[in-house]
């Protein structure tokens, strides 16, 4: 009795839990490499994105059949976004004694990050459109699509830009802050909340609690802020 090598592969490719398992497996397989060699061009979300895109390719996987698979992980980053209120709560003080300077960093970094971006894509001659889908770059997905939309840009694109400021951030972001003499934890999880939110929250983790506390912190109000103010001041503006 031959075994049909064919039909088992196909078999395996097309399970259900193949999306979840190829995505945990090569994200560990990246991160474990991260944790090694501390490369930051090995940055795990960035890596493993290239890597499961390959293996889709490879396995003749579309992404609609990918995004069905891997349903529950969509489902367990609200579970996992709420689990960032541990390290605030562990330095709720601290953040109290620091307000003033976390207020300020707040509207000034927001401020910029969002006019920066949109000041440089105006002077290489990007289209409204563009421009209002770079706007909410420097917040989550979810908030950055919404607020994209809401503006005049495209959703889909936001999430890409977003992808994009996260990882860059991530990479380049921590080596920069040490470069320029910003040292302090809460400095540094504030630079990355506001500028690179979840990815850099993620790098701010990895240095210490107190530092993706403050990244935590910074990302929420960033997102928060985004939601509120950038659609009003474009409908001012425009």
């Amino acid at each position: 009795m031959s075994l049909d090598w064919q039909g088992a592969l196909q078999a395996v490719i097309h399970h259900p839990l193949f999306g979840i398992g190829i995505t945990l497996g090569v994200y560990q397989l990246v991160l474990a490499g991260y944790e090694r060699t501390r490369w930051i061009f090995l940055q795990p979300v960035l890596v493993s994105m290239l890597v499961l895109i390959g293996v889709l390719l490879a396995c003749g996987i579309d992404y609609s059949e990918y995004k069905r698979s891997t349903e529950i992980l969509n489902i367990l980053l609200g579970p996992a976004t709420v689990a960032l209120a541990v390290p605030l709560y562990l330095n709720l003080r601290r953040i109290r004694q620091l307000f003033w300077p976390i207020f300020t960093t707040l509207v000034i970094g927001g401020v910029f990050a969002t006019l920066a971006c949109v000041a440089l894509g105006w002077w290489f001659g990007a289209e409204h459109m563009i421009l209002m889908t770079m706007a909410p770059k420097s917040v989550t997905s979810p908030i950055a699509m919404l607020v994209a939309e809401q503006i005049g840009g495209v959703a889909a694109l936001a999430a890409v830009f977003v992808l994009i400021t996260g990882v860059i951030g991530a990479i380049f972001g921590p080596a920069l802050l040490t470069r320029c003499g910003v040292l302090s934890p809460e400095a540094r999880g504030m630079a990355l909340g506001v500028t690179a939110h979840a990815v850099g929250t993620s790098a701010a983790l990895q240095e210490s609690d107190e530092c993706g506390a403050f990244a935590a912190l910074a990302m929420s109000l960033m997102g928060v802020a985004t939601a509120v103010f950038l659609p009003l001041a474009v409908s001012l503006v425009t």
